[in-house]
């Protein structure tokens, strides 16, 4: 029986007073609708003290001088991306990432690192990125419930817009240091009970915003649609990404798609695009959207005093997070008291109980526990090669190492989340019992990595890619950002036929 014809009335004259009331029903909507259709449904709102603070320190950025210690500290950790960029040109997403950015074409003004390819500046954003994240070699940020991977899509983006504006290198680093300070004090200020999934995306889309609105040179107002139109894009994605065992996703995810969008908004704004002048209040504004309970204030908390690529880790090791610690570990013991493998009788490694999870008998070598401590037994050492070697996983010399390693999750671990600890306990066949119990990583802000560590780390990454001497001569670039005229002079070195 139908619902809609009115009883008793007949078949043509029911579908007239039906079209009738549709048509009043489309017209109300219609009425109701057209204010906001023509974008004056709500007076424009005064923008708000935190974000006049915000923009006007954003606009500005570009020329202010840092502090020598955050200088240096940027350097590292864009020496670091760079050199991730440059590894992940030889990996399965990275290599994806470079036909994407082949098949698409566009203006060629920005480069595409390991590679002769040029683009346009949101392909360039969106491939680097990808490069930079193509394994677990990038820097991440690890401070209360906030975890992120700032690095791999902030330096791309402002890579691609740099290298299209043609700023200097001091510029540049100043670019990348914005995006650090804005990307994570978004997230971090939105806090734990945030409506989101996933942190990942949304630290890279306005980290990504913020340094590529701070390259082409953007003013206050244009600073504050240029949030407006980060906050539009600023969707956090789904876990589905732990499923793809390429790390395709994942690099999409925590990097590329960040830095698409973070360049799309600057380069919307810069073409004359405007928006919503404070984003961050009034009506439906980005915080009620996400955390209705969030204190805007916490977007300029000690901003200027403040620098999250101070807060920000690198790793020493070319694996995954939870893995870290327990090579730190292993590391320690065998310069304590060094041993071969065929000695060791058997391995337990206790590790927090979500990162146990996370790196527990995976298939891809960087990520899986128990290979990454049967390579270092073997080796002491473990490589950038040898992490990502997947044949090596089937070599029964380390099949007979892994068969020794026990991974343990800890509860008691867990609870000292965010830091990422390992306990782990070697014993040997004659008996002997050693241990070694890591509470600050390697790379970490309590264990900080030196300027050398971190050009090491660099070598062994794009030394097989770029050979020696462009590898020697694009390092002393990046460390010598203050001289650099042009951030177009980095181009030569970080392209290979």
């Amino acid at each position: 029986m139908s619902g809609h014809r009115d009883v008793g009335v007949p078949a043509e004259k029911s579908s007239r007073i039906l079209s009738r009331r549709k048509i009043l029903q489309q017209t109300a909507w219609l009425v109701a609708a057209a204010p906001f259709a023509r974008g004056t449904g709500m007076a424009e709102q005064p923008v708000s003290p935190v974000m006049d603070k915000l923009s006007m320190y954003m606009s500005v950025a570009r020329n202010r001088t840092l502090p020598d210690e955050v200088v240096e500290k940027a350097k590292h950790h864009i020496l670091d991306t760079f050199a991730a960029m440059v590894s992940g040109s030889d990996l399965s997403p990275g290599r994806a990432a470079i036909r994407f950015a082949r098949e698409y074409g566009g203006e060629r003004v920005s480069t595409v690192v390991g590679s002769p390819v040029l683009c346009g500046a949101i392909e360039a954003a969106i491939t680097n990125a990808e490069l930079a994240h193509s394994d677990e070699t990038d820097d991440y940020y690890a401070y209360a419930w906030l975890g992120a991977h700032p690095g791999c899509s902030i330096v791309p983006a402002a890579l691609a817009l740099g290298e299209q504006s043609g700023i200097d290198g001091m510029e540049f680093l100043r670019a990348v240091v914005l995006g650090y300070d804005v990307g994570i004090r978004v997230v971090s200020t939105l806090g734990p009970e945030a409506l989101i999934k996933e942190t990942h995306n949304m630290v890279a889309t306005f980290g990504s915003a913020a340094a590529g609105g701070c390259a082409v040179g953007l003013n206050a107002p244009q600073m504050r649609w240029l949030l407006d139109y980060a906050a539009q894009q600023s969707g956090s994605g789904i876990f589905a990404w732990r499923r793809d065992t390429e790390h395709m996703e994942k690099a999409f995810v925590f990097a590329g798609a960040g830095a698409r969008n973070g360049v799309t908004a600057a380069l919307l704004v810069k073409a004359g695009w405007t928006g919503v002048n404070d984003i961050l209040s009034g009506p439906d504004n980005f915080f009620q959207a996400y955390s209705p309970k969030a204190d805007p204030a916490g977007l300029i908390d000690k901003l200027g005093e403040r620098y999250e690529v101070t807060r920000t880790n690198i790793k020493k090791w070319t694996v995954g997070g939870p893995i870290q610690a327990a090579l730190d570990a292993l590391d320690n013991l065998l310069k304590r008291h060094p041993f071969e493998a065929d000695q060791v009788q058997q391995v337990v490694v206790r590790v927090y109980t979500s990162g146990a999870a996370t790196v527990n008998g995976r298939e891809m070598p960087d990520i899986c526990l128990q290979h990454m401590i049967a390579v270092m037994l073997m080796d002491k050492t473990v490589s950038f090669r040898a992490a990502h070697d997947r044949d090596r996983m089937q070599d029964p010399l380390i099949l007979r190492q892994r068969a020794k390693v026990q991974l343990v999750p800890d509860e008691e671990l867990e609870r000292q989340m965010p830091r990422r600890e390992a306990i782990v306990e070697v014993t040997l066949a004659d008996g002997t019992h050693l241990t070694d119990h890591v509470e600050a990583v390697r790379g970490t802000t309590e264990n900080p990595m030196t300027r050398d560590e971190v050009v090491a780390k660099a070598r062994d990454l794009m030394t097989p890619v770029l050979g020696p001497t462009n590898c020697t001569k694009l390092i002393a670039k990046l460390l010598g950002l203050d001289d650099a005229k042009d951030i177009r002079e980095l181009r030569p070195l970080l392209q290979r036929a």
